[in-house]
């Protein structure tokens, strides 16, 4: 099995990138996101505006990264499979927050697909090093493209939150879903299992045998 994970929302606490912007950038922020929900923008036209309006330092951004809270569940969830399965975090978000964020909570070295971070004299920019012109969801991290490659034909469970979880939703052999990512999954007959934090997936996983055919595990949507 391979557990793709999503970060912003998922594992940490509170959407990291949003939170950054409600605290150093214009308030026209908000108007770009609502652009994106509405599908008038893509994701990564989204967060380059977006990121273009932050103004702050390098230390004062860092210490931002450092305070994100982190879904204190996670790790007896990352120790329980990690006997029996990979995890991976894949984010449309910033690749170097995310880092940093599980550094300080003392999180082990777990692989980070996410955007790539630059710190400008004033600000930040972004890049993408795992963009795909074939993705249908406009994301500037394809999920599908990176678990289809790290998953090398093994089962998927896609742990996530949101608007970027849902094109991997449709693929996955199995979801566990919270915020609007259940809208998605219950509007799209999905099936999925909800959670709140990683110590309901825990909770689930561990009634699972480690090697067992998916159609033999009950989802319950």
């Amino acid at each position: 099995m391979y557990f793709i994970v999503d970060f912003d929302g998922t594992l940490s606490v509170l959407d990291t990138v949003d939170s950054m912007l409600e605290r150093f950038a214009d308030p026209e922020w908000k108007a770009v996101e609502e652009e994106w929900l509405d599908g008038k923008i893509t994701a990564v036209q989204c967060m380059q505006k977006q990121l273009r309006m932050v103004r702050a330092d390098h230390v004062s951004l860092e210490k931002f990264f450092r305070e994100t809270k982190l879904d204190a569940g996670f790790l007896p969830f990352y120790t329980h499979v990690s006997r029996f399965a990979k995890v991976a975090i894949v984010s449309d978000g910033l690749g170097h927050a995310i880092k940093v964020a599980m550094r300080n909570a003392a999180l082990p070295d777990i692989p980070v697909f996410a955007n790539k971070l630059h710190f400008l004299a004033d600000g930040i920019d972004i890049s993408w090093p795992h963009i795909n012109s074939a993705c249908s969801a406009g994301n500037g991290v394809c999920k599908c493209a990176v678990a289809n490659q790290l998953s090398g034909g093994r089962r998927v469970i896609l742990i996530g939150d949101g608007k970027s979880d849902a094109c991997l939703a449709r693929k996955a052999d199995v979801v566990f879903a919270k915020g609007s990512l259940i809208t998605f999954c219950e509007t799209n007959s999905i099936p999925h299992y909800k959670f709140e934090t990683f110590s309901d997936v825990l909770a689930e996983i561990s009634t699972w045998p480690n090697e067992v055919p998916m159609q033999s595990i009950n989802l319950a949507s």
